[in-house]
């Protein structure tokens, strides 16, 4: 279960296994969050050596407010970084951060993070792991050799080598993308190496010599949440404190005594080594087939209502492989918060539910409407795509051909290789649609469709060399849509069921060109059928008029691929 699905409650520790009923078994897994939504290309944060660099800075982003926060300003100032970068940062935090408590993310502040700031222990383990690289796609040869044969340095090719989307899926690219349970791996196996330094700059010296000097608090430990939990399958998390021997059972009001971080960094150690040898176990027995905690929903061609998508088990469900087909999702259709689309071709897509994350990768022609977004949306590896949703927060990396319509509060991030970006104002709604943006925070007075940060056309996060001053350059940014080229996308009404809600129509205000545009369709509309109305003619000419519009329409509906819908939606 992923923070994005955590039940919000305190569970008690697990009882200890009986003959006659089997404890679930707890283990320390890596929190997705940080790493799917958390890493900014901005090389200035990606220190080669973190643990110095960022102790030397701890004392000064310390020193900026008695509340342990740092706000825009100071920030800038002591990372000697752009204040827009400095924004980036906060904003980013604020769509990972793993406590709901802290006041970045009480409701209706998006005006005010700035000087709201962030925790600076969240802060530098958020800066900590800028450093990580992402896995390598299964299969991928990164060589000098590799390099000198294929000289482009595109980003969006960067896992296979000169590959499209529509490229990849030719070549059966799920077996190369890495699975959740690879993904863990690779993550932990991040954490074992770097765990000790991230504990260091959560803790505090005392008199003493070597590592005895250093203590960490419980309140510091609870900072490692924004990087791990401690859960089961099917169950609520465990307050990370109260998964260990040495903070378990300690009273708010009178708190444990800081604790060595020898002592924390053994136990840390320990369950991260469990952890591993489970998902080794859990996967070794099938590499050369779908692991029974990454299945993806396979689809047909045709029929694809009837399919149900597959959730992880801690709570990523994933929607896979749609082709040439219409697929829907309600709310009561998915068992997770956090959805993932991959490689779907050719289709329309309707996830029209609440949501605190998602993901959209490796699609092409395709139309996608994913409803409120919480947290963050990130789409990357698509063509052709026209995507459509009411976020908090986009990213857009190595994309090509693709036309988004948003409803987001902040601004619309796009990195790495991109190419024919439009953006436009949000352009539909569904009937429970405010009462899903309601539910995840998305607020409808604030749209920055418009205001598009580009940042660099490499990620160094990925695992792929680039050839040297690639680095500097900045990606290719998205532009408008022509007002005149807005039109309104209209969800059938029948998928919603028998569900109801408020929405009548855009919950986004549209800017004065883009409702000029759409009132001169609607009004052009009327007088057409108001001619028709009125225009005289006999009962057969009637009937030839009328049976040459439905012509047209029913050609329209073929040529366009809408037909397919119907007949997809209506079964």
């Amino acid at each position: 279960m992923t923070d994005s699905t955590a039940v919000e409650q305190q569970p008690e520790p697990p009882p200890p296994s009986t003959p006659t009923s089997a404890a679930p078994a707890y283990h320390l897994y890596p929190r997705r969050e940080p790493f799917d939504h958390g890493l900014l290309p901005i090389p200035k944060l990606i220190f080669t050596d973190g643990a110095q660099t960022l102790s030397q800075l701890k004392p000064a982003l310390l020193s900026s407010d008695s509340n342990q926060r740092v706000n825009l300003d100071t920030l800038a100032r002591v990372l000697q970084i752009p204040v827009e970068h400095s924004r980036l940062i906060i904003e980013t935090m604020s769509a990972v951060l793993h406590d709901d408590s802290d006041p970045l993310l009480k409701p209706g502040v998006s005006n005010e993070i700035d000087q709201i700031g962030v925790n600076v222990f969240d802060l530098l383990v958020f800066l900590y792991i800028q450093s990580y690289k992402r896995l390598l796609p299964k299969g991928h040869k990164d060589s000098a050799a590799v390099a000198d044969v294929w000289p482009s340095t595109s980003a969006f090719d960067g896992f296979l080598s000169a590959l499209s989307p529509l490229q990849m899926v030719r070549s059966n690219s799920r077996r190369f993308i890495p699975s959740q349970a690879d993904e863990e791996a690779h993550q932990l196996s991040y954490l074992q190496k770097h765990i000790g330094n991230i504990i260091s700059l959560l803790a505090d010296s005392t008199e003493g010599e070597g590592d005895e000097s250093l203590v960490i608090s419980m309140d510091k430990f609870e900072h490692l949440g924004f990087l791990v939990y401690y859960g089961a399958k099917g169950s609520a998390k465990i307050p990370l404190s109260q998964s260990t021997p040495f903070f378990a059972n300690s009273d708010p009001d009178m708190p444990a005594a800081p604790v060595p971080v020898s002592q924390v960094l053994d136990w840390l150690l320990q369950n991260i080594s469990s952890t591993q040898e489970h998902i080794a176990d859990r996967v070794s027995p099938k590499e050369n087939g779908p692991s029974s905690t990454d299945q993806d929903v396979q689809m047909a061609d045709a029929g694809a209502s009837s399919l149900k998508p597959s959730s992880t088990p801690r709570g990523q469900s994933f929607i896979e492989g749609v082709s040439k087909s219409s697929y829907v999702k309600q709310a009561s259709d998915l068992r997770s918060t956090s959805v993932k689309v991959v490689n779907c071709h050719e289709s329309v897509i309707y996830i029209l539910a609440p949501l605190r994350y998602a993901t959209v990768y490796g699609c092409s022609d395709a139309t996608i409407v994913i409803g409120a977004v919480g947290k963050a949306i990130r789409v990357e590896h698509c063509e052709r795509v026209h995507l459509i949703t009411a976020a908090r927060r986009i990213c857009i990396a190595n994309c090509r051909e693709c036309l988004f319509f948003l409803g987001v509060n902040q601004r619309p991030l796009i990195v790495g290789d991109n190419h024919k970006l439009q953006v436009a104002p949000y352009n539909t709604f569904y009937s429970q649609l405010r009462e899903h943006m309601n539910q995840v925070g998305v607020d409808s007075n604030i749209n920055r469709w418009d205001e598009p940060v580009a940042l660099g056309v490499v990620d160094p996060h990925d695992s792929i060399s680039h050839h040297a001053g690639v680095s500097d350059v900045q990606a290719e940014s998205a532009t408008r849509l022509d007002p005149d080229q807005y039109t309104d996308f209209v969800i059938p009404n029948w998928l919603e069921g028998e569900q109801s809600g408020s929405s009548k129509d855009n919950p986004f205000p549209l800017p004065d060109a883009y409702l000029a545009s759409q009132q001169k369709k609607v009004k052009s509309l009327g007088e057409v059928k108001q001619i028709l109305r009125e225009t005289q003619l006999e009962e057969n000419r009637k009937r030839e008029l009328s049976s040459a519009l439905h012509s047209c329409f029913k050609d329209w509906l073929y040529a366009s691929g809408n037909i397919r819908q119907l007949y997809c939606l209506q079964g």
